[in-house]
This record gives C-alpha cells, structure tokens and sequence, in this order.
C-alpha cells in the first residue's frame, strides 16, 4: 500500500524524466505572463483536450497578455476569440474574472487562495493550482486525474467516485511536507492520471508506482463506476448551442436575425430552446428581432 513517504519520490524522478513539455510549463511562460497565464491555461483546461487549449492559449495570451488588457475588451470580443473550445461560459467568466483582478487587485492576480475562490469562474481546483504552481505555495492541488490515481494506488478501486471536499483532504495526506517537492508532487499526480494511470486503459505495465499499486496488486478488479456519464455531444442541445455561437461569431458584426441563426437545423425546438438558454446565460442577446453577440 503506497504511503506519503513513497508515493513523492517514486513520482518525482519519473515526472522530471517523462513530463510532457508544455506551454504553461516552460520558465518563459512563467516570466512573460505570470499567474495570469496560468489562470488563463486552467480555464481553458477544464473539460478540453490539452492538444486543443496550445494554440488557443497562445493566441489569447498574445492579444491579452495582462489581466488588465482582458477587461478592457468587451464581451462579445471574448466569446469570439474563445472559438472552438466549447463550454463557452468559461469565456464570460474568465473576462468577468479579469476585471474583478483589475478592481479589487490593482491588476494583479491574487496569491491567497481565498481571494482566488471569490473570482468569478474559480472552484478548489483552479484557486489551488494558481497559487501552487505560480507562486509555489503548498496546497493539494486535485483533479480528475488525480482523483484516480489515489483511487487506484491507495483504495484499490478502479474509478474514483464524484468530487467531494474530501478529496483535499486525501491529497494534503500524501503531500510532501517541503513547499517545491509538494508542487512537484501535485504535478506528477495530475501527469501520471493523464498520460498512465487513464481511465479506460491504464498503462500499468510502465507505471513508476505498480509495485505499491493496490488495485494492481489485486488484480485490476472492476469495482464499479458510479460516475454520472456525460450525454453524446452529437444531437445534443450542447450540439445546437454551439451551432448558434459559432454562427454569430462568423457573421458581420457577430450579429443576424434570430430567424436565419441555423435556419436549417433538424429540430426547431431544440434551436429555440439552445437560443434561450444562451440569452439566459448571457452569452447572447436578443435585440429588436436580431441575435448578437454580448457587447
């Protein structure tokens, strides 16, 4: 059974020999755009690939490298620019975020973690990972991957269970008690549970920590998922609000009559019903018969 004292260094040597090399990684991404660009690369990581945040986090960071440039911009602008990368919301509330930095943090994003949960936008997670890998603070830093991996290597389970406040708890038990060896350690944790330890066809056989793995040890037993299954994008209402955003984004002016935005769909209620929730989440607006985009 791995423990705090084997787990940090069985991870350690492996993380600095076959950690991808990412963006957000490199030193002159930590010198150019600060905490900022790591607030900016944590949004646009939850739920999205990280082979489809590179370019977009580059571009982003290139048109609005400071907190302060974002909040000038306007809302239609952001939405814009966030594209393809789905879950739009994320765009709105990261502006929002901005300009809550420039007001209450005179443009510079906060360390506290506390400060961090008030911006818009901003879970456990995030707060955490900002304030461990910008400002190298010690905090337990979890996430799906991680989630895993001690459900795996400490429980002996095949899938984690939903995300609860006790997973902190679980992470902060096996942190190393030194302030650069934790960060080191959340990382690793979060590479091992995307690039090995992945959920539908772990890689055990090269896996730096088998030897204290105890679902391994035991066999690899199908304890169950209980995880609740995301519905199939294809058809969806997700689908069709997508289809909206990416129809005012393209048009002149990011604005056309509500009646041409996906003129064609197959299924005019779920059109309608995709209109109305983005009106509601304020990501569209409705102005005397047209749609646009929030200006």
């Amino acid at each position: 059974m791995p423990t705090a004292a084997v787990l940090p260094h069985a991870l350690a040597d492996w993380y600095r020999q076959e950690a991808r090399d990412l963006p957000w990684r490199r030193a002159e991404f930590a010198e150019r755009y600060g905490a900022w660009g790591t607030l900016v690369s944590e949004f646009m990581l939850q739920q999205t690939p990280v082979t489809r945040v590179i370019p977009h986090l580059q571009a982003w960071l290139e048109r609005w490298p400071t907190p302060a440039a974002m909040a000038a911009a306007t809302p239609a602008e952001v939405v814009h620019q966030w594209a393809n990368l789905g879950y739009p919301r994320r765009a709105l509330w990261l502006h929002r975020a901005a300009v809550e930095v420039v007001e209450r943090h005179g443009g510079t994003v906060p360390r506290d973690v506390g400060a961090l949960l008030a911006l818009s936008g901003i879970g456990d997670y995030t707060a955490r990972a900002v304030a461990v890998f910008s400002y190298g603070d010690r905090h337990p830093v979890v996430d799906t991957n991680t989630r895993r991996v001690i459900a795996r290597a400490v429980d002996g389970r095949a899938q984690p269970d939903a995300p609860a406040k006790k997973d902190l708890d679980r992470m902060t038990q096996l942190l190393p008690e030194g302030v650069a060896e934790s960060a080191v350690f959340n990382a690793a944790m979060m590479e091992l549970g995307a690039v090995i330890c992945t959920a539908r066809a772990p890689r055990c056989e090269i896996c730096p920590i088998a030897a204290s793995c105890a679902w391994l040890q035991a066999g690899r037993p199908d304890t169950g998922d209980t995880r609740r299954r995301q519905a199939k994008y294809e058809g969806s209402d997700r689908q069709a609000r997508g289809g909206v955003l990416r129809a005012l984004r393209h048009a002149e002016g990011h604005r056309m009559p509500a009646d041409a935005v996906l003129a064609d769909w197959p299924d005019t209620a779920q059109r309608d019903r995709a209109i109305d929730s983005l009106i509601g989440d304020g990501l569209v607006e409705a102005v005397d018969g047209l749609l646009r985009l929030p200006v």
